[in-house]
């Protein structure tokens, strides 16, 4: 958590500081600057702003969504905050800048916790029946409840609970509470689906100083009654925030 905050209020200086020196530019009362110059073009286009994304996550949203999902990120952090970890039933994954570092340190718990080596757990993974993290009265005995993401290039059919040809029309469906389970010598089944978890649409990403790519997160398990290939070659992939 402090990890994340110490981002975020990187980036919202970043953005309050920018915008009070862009609106003193246009009253003349400082030099309107390259960045500046630049930061307004872009807002005026609809884009954020080069001089936030440098400091930003992955995003792909316009300017406009991209706001109100600042807000929404912050909003999380600021309760999770308040609630303290006793007090979180349910986690949002896509607020993270860095996702990894928490599924790491979910890892940790759990290894200390049974006093299990932690280069012997890997996560399992059950989708849950509750849609939102408001349905979650209660953390679970073990790992976390993790919801907001979207599926892409399937659906995912709540009555079968397993992976569906997306229906007309619908481009993206949203999943239910996903439980993310620290199991030790995890075998997953040769019949599920290993879906894999992007943090944007884009799909592709480098590596970053950590080791961790910049955009791919985990790959989940997820039940089918199909051949998995048949999912590879419909593109079904896991995304934490679409393009809009």
């Amino acid at each position: 958590l402090l990890a994340e905050m110490g981002r975020f209020n990187k980036l919202l200086r970043r953005v309050s500081g920018s915008l009070a020196d862009l609106g003193k530019a246009i009253k003349g009362l400082i030099t309107m600057s390259a960045d500046l110059d630049a930061m307004y073009g872009a807002m005026l286009k609809n884009q954020v702003p080069l001089l936030w994304a440098k400091v930003s996550y992955p995003s792909l949203k316009p300017l406009s969504s991209w706001f109100k999902d600042l807000q929404e990120r912050v909003r999380f952090m600021r309760g999770w905050l308040a609630a303290g970890v006793s007090g979180m039933a349910c986690y949002s994954l896509p607020a993270f800048f860095f996702p990894q570092g928490f599924m790491t340190g979910i890892l940790q718990m759990h290894a200390r916790r049974y006093s299990i080596p932690i280069d012997s757990l890997s996560f399992s993974y059950e989708i849950r029946t509750e849609e939102t993290a408001a349905a979650c009265a209660a953390p679970p005995e073990d790992g976390v409840y993790i919801d907001g993401f979207f599926l892409d290039g399937a659906r995912w059919d709540r009555e079968k609970r397993q992976l569906a040809d997306s229906r007309p029309t619908v481009m993206y469906d949203t999943l239910p509470v996903i439980h993310f389970v620290p199991t030790p010598h995890f075998e997953r089944s040769e019949k599920d689906y290993e879906c894999p978890l992007y943090k944007t649409a884009v799909r592709a990403g480098v590596l970053s100083t950590t080791g961790q790519s910049t955009n791919f997160v985990v790959a989940v398990d997820m039940p089918t009654d199909r051949d998995p290939d048949y999912w590879v070659a419909m593109g079904t992939a896991m995304l934490c925030a679409l393009a809009s």
